[in-house]
């Protein structure tokens, strides 16, 4: 086989070539993997527990979630417990309605303050993380324009 000067050239031309498009294809995983983490971290950047909620409404929530399961209990795997929270609405049966077709195990309590110290226009409200999607009823409950604050309820 003879070897011209016009072959060595399309030869340097061929791996030239292939040199161009390995630093395309390494360009365009480096530009996919940039890409997914900008994206991973705009996605977190409003996630509590794994709650997509804005930020300005889960704020509202002031709920330690970390150590609570899904089935919203928390504890050892011998004595897990709930977790009460307690929240307050305008005491009307419109917003209560309004609630309980949200949280289905809320509990309304009229007349009382709780920790949260509802007044005398308001509705204290208790409910559980022993329940369906408690993450979803409170990022629910999070973003009614009415429900200022939810906090842990203690029952004292």
């Amino acid at each position: 086989m003879i070897i011209t000067n016009r072959s060595k050239a399309a030869v340097k031309e061929n791996i030239s070539c292939i040199s161009s498009m390995r630093w395309l294809a390494l360009s365009v995983i480096c530009t996919v993997r940039l890409a997914i983490i900008c994206a991973m971290a705009a996605c977190t950047s409003c996630v509590h527990d794994g709650t997509r909620v804005p930020s300005s409404d889960w704020r509202k929530v002031e709920l330690d979630l970390t150590q609570v399961d899904s089935d919203g209990l928390r504890g050892p795997p011998d004595g897990k417990v709930a977790l009460a929270y307690e929240f307050c609405v305008p005491n009307t049966d419109q917003c209560k309605a309004l609630v309980a077709a949200i949280d289905s195990s809320v509990q309304f309590m009229p007349g009382a303050s709780g920790r949260i110290g509802a007044s005398e226009t308001e509705c204290l409200c208790i409910g559980s993380t022993h329940q369906k999607d408690f993450k979803l009823v409170l990022e629910k409950l999070a973003k009614l324009p009415f429900v200022s604050r939810v906090i842990r309820c203690d029952f004292e």
